[in-house]
């Protein structure tokens, strides 16, 4: 097949772009820059200049093959409720390209704050119309199933290796800015955790044996508690770990608060049944223990 993939520049479009293309596909990857058409075309893959907020080139990126993976997000927190209609708007003009022809589209949305406390979420759980996170990737998605749009899911954990580990990204430059690491009362809350290999392989699977309306779980570890996650980090930055109670949180964490006392485990069981997927990469703690944490830190403003 001829793979559209936005974010194909990001963290985990890179090594799903190996992916598809070491199994035989051909790839037309998105590419807001220079820079990110060269890393492309060094991986094999075809370039389409664009970007999220150019729904013209979205269209003809998905009118010119044969799947679609929308992978691009804009990670950008102090805009979030900005780029979350920007994602919105991508998927719609994405969808109106595929409608009525039966080439998938596959949207990347995530785990967090579909359960509830305590709750393991599972591929089942449907997503309220009250739900109050303003990224609505996945009710945008599986809306356009009903306007004919072969369109499923993909929802993410803390994506990590030794490089970037999702939200814990954050958590470790919050606690070299503040000098402790922290968690919220007993730490017990957990997040879902996967290997950027695992999630690459699993958008192939995803894609080769795709379902209209799936929602499918992309979760190595169901869940990794946060005072193992604070520890880690802790002994990474050599600063002090403390324990925080929910008042403090807020100060302590600012957006990640939402997050830093929540429940973000999930289930992947019917994921591995449907679609044969096995992860084998290293665990989260693993890649914590192992990372450079005096290198240059960085956080992608863009892709996935």
């Amino acid at each position: 097949m001829r793979i559209f993939v936005t974010g194909a520049t990001g963290f985990v479009g890179t090594p799903t772009v190996k992916e598809l293309i070491s199994a035989g596909h051909k790839v037309l990857g998105m590419a807001r820059s220079d820079e990110g058409s060269k890393s492309l075309a060094a991986l094999g893959a075809d370039i389409h200049r664009g970007s999220l907020q150019d729904l013209d080139s979205l269209c003809k990126g998905a009118a010119a093959s044969d799947a679609v993976i929308h992978l691009g997000f804009v990670h950008d927190f102090s805009k979030f409720q900005e780029n979350c209609q920007i994602d919105k708007r991508a998927i719609e003009a994405l969808g109106s390209a595929l409608a009525g022809s039966g080439r998938p589209l596959l949207v990347t949305a995530g785990v967090g704050g579909l359960g509830a406390p305590g709750q393991v979420t599972t591929e089942d759980y449907v997503i309220p119309p009250d739900f109050p996170l303003p990224r609505v990737s996945e009710q945008t998605a599986l809306a356009l199933v009903s306007k004919g749009v072969n369109a499923s899911v993909m929802r993410l954990p803390q994506v990590h290796n030794t490089i970037k580990q999702g939200l814990v990204t954050y958590l470790i430059a919050l606690a070299r800015q503040k000098g402790v690491s922290a968690y919220v009362g007993e730490g017990r809350n957990r997040w879902a955790a996967a290997h950027v290999l695992d999630v690459a392989h699993l958008y192939r699977l995803a894609l080769e044996k795709h379902e209209a309306g799936a929602k499918y779980h992309a979760v190595a570890e169901e869940g990794v508690a946060m005072r193992d996650i604070a520890e880690a980090i802790g002994r990474g930055l050599k600063v002090p770990v403390v324990s925080l109670s929910p008042e403090q949180a807020q100060a302590h964490f600012g957006w990640l608060s939402v997050f830093a006392s929540h429940d973000l485990a999930a289930s992947s069981a019917k994921t591995r049944k449907e679609l044969g997927w096995s992860p084998t990469g290293p665990g989260l703690i693993y890649d914590l223990e192992r990372m450079n944490y005096f290198a240059e830190a960085s956080v992608s403003a863009s892709g996935q």
